[in-house]
This record gives C-alpha cells, structure tokens and sequence, in this order.
C-alpha cells in the first residue's frame, strides 16, 4: 500500500509539473502554440508535459482557431542518379526547407508511380499505390505523414494494387481512379474511395474506359481525369468526370478535354493549367464557353524551370516545383470580369537540389 500511495504521488507530480517553469501553463500554451513548422513536433521531445500538451486534441483546435497554421509546399522529390525518395517541405514565406522523416515505403520503388493528394486543412498528405522498381509489380499502399507530429503512418491498403494512377480530394473523400496493375499494362477500371473518418477504403462507381495518368484536378464536388495529349497527336484524350455526390461518371466536353495541354491547378472554382509546350503559358477554363483563356500578366520564368513540373495551388497563388527544387510563385489575380492576370516570383533551391527531380508536390497548413 505504501508503494501504490508513493507511485500515486509520483504520477500527481508529474501531471502538476509545469511546461516553462515561471510561466502560468496558460501563457506557456501560447508560447507553444506559436512555434512555427516543423518545431513543434521536434519540441515533443523536450519533456513529457509539452509532449502531452502538443498532442492533445485541444491544443489542435486552439492552432485551428487562431488561425495559426499557414501554407507550406511539400514535395515528394528523388534523386534522378538513384531514384532514391526524399520528401522536403517549403515554408515560402522565408524560403527555408525542411527535410521529412523517411517515407515507411520499400527502397526500390519508382517515384512516379504513387499518386498523392492532401487533407489540407488537416495537415495530412496521404501518398497512395505506387510499383516496386525490382518486380514492377504495383501496390497497395496507404501512407499517411501528419504535420502536427512531423511523423508517417501505414494506413489500411487500398482494395486495388494500383500505379500511375489519379487521386483527388472531393470534399474529404480520397478519390482512386485509373492506373495500371501491373505497371504499363493492364489498365483499372476499378475506381475506390476513401473515408478519411474511419480510415477504409470501400468502392466506387467504375470508370467506363482505363485511363492512364496524365493530370486530374478536383473542383467543387467533381473530379476531372483526362489522359493528355500524346504523341503522335493524332486522336483526342480520352477523359471522364466523376460526381461524388452522385457516384456516377460522365464524358468530358470537348473544349475541356482539347484544350487540356498542361498541368492543372485549382484556385477557389477555377481551374488553370500550366501549359507544357513552348513558353509554358498559363491558361484557365471558362465553362460557360467550353473553352480555355490565356492568363495576361507575367511570362512563366522559364529560364529558371526545368522540366518536370509539379505543380499546387492555394489562395490565389500557384506553386510550381521544377527540376533541381526551384519553385516558381504565381500570384494570380482577377484584372477585370473573367480576365485572370499572374505575377511570378522564382524561389531559388539550394545548390544540393540539383540532382533531385519533383514527382508530386501538395499544399498543407502546417
């Protein structure tokens, strides 16, 4: 009994030791709560108590509240000598980048076959699918990094091994379409969705035809997959768009799916694209015409992008990841009814970024 009343004692102290000694637990909140990312997810470490206050759901919502979160770029990056994956985020703001913990995925894969989408305003990247390089064989893979703890996990796998595929968020629903079985054959049209509150993936409405990837965009409740133009351009892309709320598919129009000729990007209802010929012009679609504009303003800093591309957006501005880490800050603005205007800003990488190629980049609040 001695003993119990003693280690009752021990866990008493340790719930009253306070975060910053000096400082009301109150005000020692605060000062946690304004940690930038990724530090208050490395600070967990400092003690037991600002591992519990950090982790608390409380401490979440008063971030959420305040408003404290802001937009970083995350780029799933690898090495084009190894093909060796490194995840790095972007605090645009001050230029600064941060290395992510290793992804719990296997080393020989090929980058490009995963497909990744976000929870933005949850703070989660979710990277999906993806091939093994030594048996091109495609996988079922649900991996899932959070910001609040700087740390990934294995979520349930996907009902479909699947890679080059398309994935979206509509409206909290992770959206699979697409892709391959087995790496360049053999197309899905299996299409799955999954519940980012219990963490399944269950069925979907099927696709009527197989697309292979080329870019999607998510606007409102529909998601939009459009195969590209290929060489040697001689047939239209095949395209389709799924409604969620529905679960059905329908055909693409033509103004849409023709003049699709870069990679998207959704700011507020309107989607844009970054052409991928010539000067890289920025072009955005206008539903009512069935039909796509030149944006005006600034000419894309192509000198200082290299091809691959991969390309996000948030209020208002567009953030396209070149090769060797440079990223290009489009802030796009509405000169007049309709007309949409860009004004560019180069982020320059560090020199070590010069060997790595972007595969995919997402915009979370962290």
């Amino acid at each position: 009994m001695a003993d119990l009343s003693e280690n009752q004692e021990k866990t008493e102290e340790k719930h009253v030791e306070p975060l910053i000694p000096g400082l009301p637990d109150e005000v020692a909140e605060l000062c946690l709560l304004y940690l930038p990312y990724p530090y208050q997810a490395l600070v967990r470490s400092v003690s037991s108590s600002w591992n519990r206050a950090i982790t608390d759901p409380a401490f979440l919502v008063s971030k959420k509240s305040l408003s404290l979160s802001l937009p970083h770029v995350f780029v799933l990056a690898f090495h084009k000598s190894t093909a060796r994956i490194q995840w790095q985020a972007l605090d645009p703001r001050s230029g600064r980048w941060f290395v992510l913990p290793p992804m719990p995925c296997p080393k020989t894969v090929c980058p490009p076959a995963f497909a990744c989408t976000s929870l933005p305003r949850q703070g989660k990247l979710l990277v999906l699918g993806g091939m093994r390089s030594d048996t091109e064989t495609s996988m079922d893979s649900t991996f899932i990094y959070r910001s609040s703890t700087n740390q990934w996990s294995i979520g349930s796998p996907m009902l479909t091994p699947r890679s080059f595929f398309a994935t979206g968020n509509v409206k909290g629903k992770i959206i699979a379409v697409g892709g391959s079985a087995s790496g360049i054959s053999d197309s899905i049209t299996a299409v799955e969705c999954y519940n980012s509150e219990n963490g399944k993936w269950g069925p979907a409405a099927k696709m009527r035809m197989g697309l292979a990837r080329y870019d999607s965009a998510v606007v409102g409740n529909r998601m939009y997959v459009t195969e590209g133009w290929t060489w040697p351009f001689m047939f239209s892309p095949r395209a389709g768009i799924y409604d969620a709320d529905k679960d059905t598919w329908q055909e693409m129009s033509n103004g849409m799916r023709e003049g699709w000729t870069g990679l998207s990007v959704v700011l507020g209802d309107r989607l844009f694209v970054i052409s991928e010929h010539g000067d890289c012009p920025m072009k955005v679609y206008v539903p009512d015409l069935d039909t796509w504009q030149y944006v005006g303003g600034d000419r894309f800093p192509r000198e200082a992008m290299q091809r691959p591309f991969a390309v996000n957006g948030v209020e208002g501005k567009v953030y396209v990841v070149s090769c060797g880490l440079n990223v290009a800050v489009g802030s796009v603005y509405e000169a007049d009814k309709g007309e949409y205007c860009v004004k560019w800003q180069v982020l320059v990488a560090p020199r070590a970024f010069h060997d790595f190629a972007p595969s995919n980049c997402q915009v979370l609040y962290a």
